[in-house]
């Protein structure tokens, strides 16, 4: 009997362990708030309520070769006319949440990696990966080995950064310039 109790115990306890393994590799390096201090300094955020035609989503999948997945842009917009951006791309399997600082010519004055979620590949969180992206800008069309050097063991998160700054940078040019 008490060793039935003992071997249910510990099937339950491996089965939990196993189902919440999803999560067992996300970490968040900086909040919203953190990225906004450290990419804005000292200047003054608001909130822009921005969504996409079905238009532009088309228009800048199709300059990019990147899809759209998300109709509405989380952004505020800083007072020296530049941009606060905060979005997901996917790294291999799980979602990676970055923030993107562009200057009011959109060109990129930053990027953070805000939360991780895959296993391995976390390389792309190094300052020094992600300076290669400041001062790129609206219609370059970076590509990974050619414009951004690659991580070994970070492939796909490395070429979905940069997709995902194309991305931006093209959305700045055909939408947030204009707003």
């Amino acid at each position: 009997m008490r060793r039935r109790f003992w071997l249910k115990t510990l099937l339950l306890t491996a089965g939990g362990l196993v189902a919440s393994g999803g999560d067992a590799f996300a970490k968040t390096y900086l909040t919203v708030e953190q990225a906004q201090k450290s990419l804005c300094p000292g200047s003054s955020l608001q909130p822009a309520a921005l969504e996409l035609t079905k238009e532009q989503m088309k228009s800048i999948q199709n300059v990019c070769k990147v899809r759209v997945r998300n109709s509405k842009i989380n952004a505020w917009k800083t007072t020296d006319g530049g941009w606060f951006i905060v979005d997901q791309i996917i790294g291999k399997h799980e979602f990676i949440d970055m923030a993107v600082a562009l200057t009011s010519s959109g060109k990129v004055r930053g990027v953070e990696i805000l939360e991780y979620r895959e296993s391995y590949g976390h390389e792309i969180i190094n300052q020094k990966w992600l300076a290669q992206f400041l001062g790129k800008g609206p219609g370059q069309r970076l590509e990974i080995d050619k414009d951004i050097r690659n991580i070994s063991g970070a492939t796909l998160s490395s070429v979905h950064v940069t997709e995902g700054i194309n991305r931006l940078t093209e959305t700045w040019l055909q939408v947030l310039r204009h707003a």
